[in-house]
């Protein structure tokens, strides 16, 4: 029982120390698979939303920013792919120096262990023991002497047991080194498939970009002509939020302030809080949809020399899709200008929330709104069969990254 328990305790040592090793690549490996799964959902609903009925339809420049999407979610698979297959070529090799010192180990406990047992042999008999104590010259000599036996046998036992324990530390250390070379080989697998996938895309995207080479100088017009609309609108939009903060300012005697923060209500203030407390857990503003342009000042996905300078994000969602506010609040403004569609404001404290896009309004400015109510109805595209919406959050009249805000979908 006491053997049992001693190979079974440096077991569970040598489980506890090789664990501490590799807990850090292995949390960061499920953290890399995590973020993998997320961008795969992500290409099934660019899958989804932008491809579907397609084979009806004639190529367009839409399809090569569609199939762009895709290849730059595909080579963000790569990549967290092969960070993978990194952190587990290290497993590995920290796996083969752990299997050669066991090795080694084991096979000199092992010799020393043969030799003692052979020596144990040579003198077996009881007597040779009984008459070593026997021939002690003293009762001190003779006592030192038992001991030196018992502590013998003691020592003999215990490299039976540690050669148990390194002998379950190698299997150990063998299924974790073959389970690490099964993972990488898959993951290589899978990289490759994926590789393949994006190299047949690109091709495509190359193949509809020739067909349509001559019509080059007007989708190049045409990216200029709605970044000049969409700074337009922006424009119009920093106008009525100045606007709101200076009638919030005005004081009993109707004159203005200059201020460049709102005069809010204690309720107006405490709105305000909660939205920023919701930071990260706002819902969506569509129940389904995926990103297509991000925040900020960024290349377009295919006229690269062509700057895309965006205060929101565009989410591509499914045919007359609800838009809901993701927050209480009131309707600031709702906006519409000749040739373009129109664009809800809503106000959350110093907060607003700003709604692009839509094909239908189903608000009125002054309206109370509760979080997740519907104000309006996604435009579809007839050219591309394409429902987009511009989602924008602003601080005042500052323009925030709407993907620190909003849950991860």
């Amino acid at each position: 029982m006491r053997k049992f328990f001693f190979r079974k305790t440096m077991l569970f040592l040598w489980i506890v120390l090789l664990c501490s090793n590799s807990i850090f690549s292995q949390n960061n490996r499920k953290q890399l698979e995590k973020q993998k799964e997320a961008i795969q959902k992500e290409l099934k609903e660019i899958n989804a939303l932008l491809f579907k009925n397609k084979k009806q339809k004639a190529s367009t420049f839409t399809d090569i920013e569609n199939i762009n999407y895709k290849i730059q979610r595909k080579q963000e698979v790569i990549k967290l792919t092969n960070r993978q297959i990194n952190l587990l070529n290290i497993e590995i090799e920290k796996n083969k120096n752990q299997q050669v010192d066991l090795s080694k180990r084991l096979k000199e406990v092992k010799a020393a262990y043969k030799e003692m047992i052979l020596r144990s042999y040579k003198s077996k008999s009881g007597k040779n023991k009984l008459m070593f104590v026997l021939s002690s010259e003293s009762f001190f000599q003779a006592f030192k002497r038992t001991q030196y036996i018992k502590q013998y046998a003691a020592f003999r036992r215990n490299q039976a047991n540690k050669i148990l324990t390194i002998s379950d530390e190698l299997k150990l250390t063998n299924d974790e080194l073959t389970e690490r070379k099964k993972l990488k080989e898959t993951l290589l697998t899978n990289n490759r498939l994926t590789q393949k996938s994006l190299e047949k895309e690109k091709n495509q995207a190359n193949e509809i970009a020739f067909k349509l080479k001559s019509q080059e100088k007007k989708y190049k017009k045409n990216i200029l002509a709605k970044q000049k609309e969409s700074l337009k609108i922006d424009k119009q939009i920093d106008k009525l939020i100045r606007e709101a903060i200076a009638a919030s300012n005005k004081t009993k005697t109707k004159t203005k302030t200059k201020s460049n923060s709102f005069n809010l209500t204690p309720e107006a203030i405490a709105l305000a809080k909660n939205f920023e407390l919701n930071k990260g857990k706002l819902p969506w503003p569509v129940s389904r949809g995926v990103v297509i342009q991000r925040f900020g000042t960024q290349p377009h996905p295919v006229v690269k020399t062509a700057k895309i300078k965006s205060n929101g994000i565009v989410i591509a969602t499914e045919k007359s899709a609800k838009v809901k506010t993701v927050f209480k609040g009131q309707v600031l403004s709702v906006l519409k200008f000749r040739g373009s569609n129109p664009t809800i404001l809503i106000q959350h404290g110093n907060y607003i929330t700003a709604y692009k896009n839509l094909s239908k309004v189903f608000v009125s400015k002054g309206d109370v709104l509760e979080s997740e109510q519907a104000i309006g109805e996604v435009f579809t595209n007839k050219t591309n069969s394409q429902s987009t919406i511009q989602f924008s959050i602003f601080k005042k009249t500052t323009p925030l990254n709407p993907l620190f805000w909003i849950l991860k979908m």
